[in-house]
C-alpha cells in the first residue's frame, strides 16, 4: 500500500499533467478555428476546379493528344503513395488512422504484384510506416518549420512528384490525408492524383451550358494538370491541419477529464489512508493510557 507521501506526490503530479493537457486543449481550440476556416474556404475552389477539369477531360477523351498526366503511362505497375500526416503527436488516432489506410493500400498492392514507393510528408507518418515498410521510402518532406501551410509548400511537394513522373519512376500516384468533418470526426482519405482523377461535380458537369475553350482543350490541360496536382495536395494539407487540431482538442479534452477522475480517486484513497493512520495512532494512545 503506498504511503501518504507517495499518494500526495501522485496527486500533485496528475494535477500538473491536467494543467498541461488543459492548456494544450485551449491552444488546439484556438488553432482549430483558423485551420477549419482555411480548409472550408479551399473546398469550393477545389470542387469547381475539378468540375472544369472534368469538362476538359471529357472533351479530350482518350485521344493520344491528351496530356500524359491525364491518360497516364499506359501501365499501373508502379505506385507512388504520398502519406501526409502531422509533425507532432498527442492528437488521438489522427496520425495512426492515416498510416493504417496507407498500410492497407501497400499490402493490397503488394499482394497484387505491384511495385510500391512511398513519400512521407510529416514525421509521424514516417515513424508509423518505417518499421514494416522502410525499404519502400524514396523521400521525406520535413514540415516541422512550417507554421501555416501555404500553396508554395504544396507546390514544392507537387514538383517533387511531377519530376519523378517525368523521370518515369512510377505510373500511379495517390495521396493520403484526413478529411475534416468536425472535432470528433476526421475521415482518412485516399485520392489519386496521377493519372488525374477528375470526376468533378456531376451537377456542374450537367448544367446544360455549352463551353468553348480557347486555346484548345489539350493546351489548357497541359497547363492546368500540374496545378491540379498541387491543388489536391494543398487541399489535403489544409484538411490535415484542421483534422489534426480537431483530433488534438478532442484528445486533450479526454485526457483532462481522465486526469480529473484520477485525482478524485487518488484523493479518496489518500483520505482513507490518512484516516486509517490517524485511527491507528489514536488506538495506540488509548492503549498506552489504559496500560498505565
Amino acid at each position: 500500500m503506498p504511503s501518504l507521501k507517495d499518494l500526495k506526490n501522485r496527486i500533485e503530479s496528475v494535477k500538473s499533467t491536467r494543467k498541461i493537457t488543459k492548456a494544450m486543449q485551449m491552444v488546439a481550440a484556438a488553432k482549430l478555428r483558423r485551420a477549419q476556416d482555411a480548409a472550408e474556404m479551399a473546398r469550393p475552389y477545389a470542387e469547381r476546379f475539378n468540375a472544369v477539369m472534368a469538362k476538359l477531360a471529357a472533351s479530350v477523351g482518350d485521344s493520344e493528344s491528351a496530356p500524359k498526366l491525364l491518360r497516364g503511362t499506359g501501365s499501373d505497375q508502379t505506385h507512388l503513395l504520398v502519406v501526409m500526416t502531422a509533425e507532432r503527436g498527442l492528437c488521438g488516432g489522427f496520425n495512426g488512422n492515416i498510416a493504417k489506410l496507407a498500410r492497407a493500400e501497400i499490402e493490397k498492392l503488394k499482394a497484387a504484384g505491384k511495385t510500391v514507393k512511398v513519400i512521407t510528408v510529416g514525421k509521424k507518418g514516417r515513424d508509423a510506416l518505417k518499421r514494416d515498410h522502410s525499404d519502400l521510402f524514396v523521400d521525406h518532406v520535413d514540415m516541422s518549420d512550417v507554421r501555416n501551410v501555404g500553396y508554395a509548400d504544396a507546390q514544392a511537394v507537387a514538383a517533387n512528384i511531377l519530376d519523378r513522373f517525368e523521370a518515369e519512376e512510377f505510373d500511379v500516384a495517390k495521396i493520403f490525408f484526413s478529411r475534416f468533418e468536425n472535432v470528433v470526426s476526421q475521415i482518412p482519405t485516399m485520392q489519386q492524383v496521377i493519372p488525374a482523377d477528375v470526376g468533378g461535380d456531376e451537377q456542374a458537369q450537367d448544367d446544360g451550358a455549352f463551353y468553348d475553350f480557347e486555346p484548345g482543350e489539350d493546351e489548357i490541360l497541359r497547363e492546368l494538370l500540374p496545378r491540379a496536382v498541387a491543388t489536391a495536395i494543398f487541399s489535403g494539407l489544409l484538411e490535415n491541419g484542421a483534422s489534426e487540431q480537431g483530433a488534438r482538442m478532442s484528445a486533450m479534452d479526454n485526457a483532462t477529464r481522465n486526469a480529473g477522475e484520477m485525482i478524485d480517486k487518488l484523493t479518496i484513497e489518500y483520505n482513507r489512508s490518512r484516516q486509517a493512520v490517524i485511527t491507528n495512532e489514536l488506538i495506540e494512545i488509548i492503549s498506552g493510557a489504559e496500560a498505565l
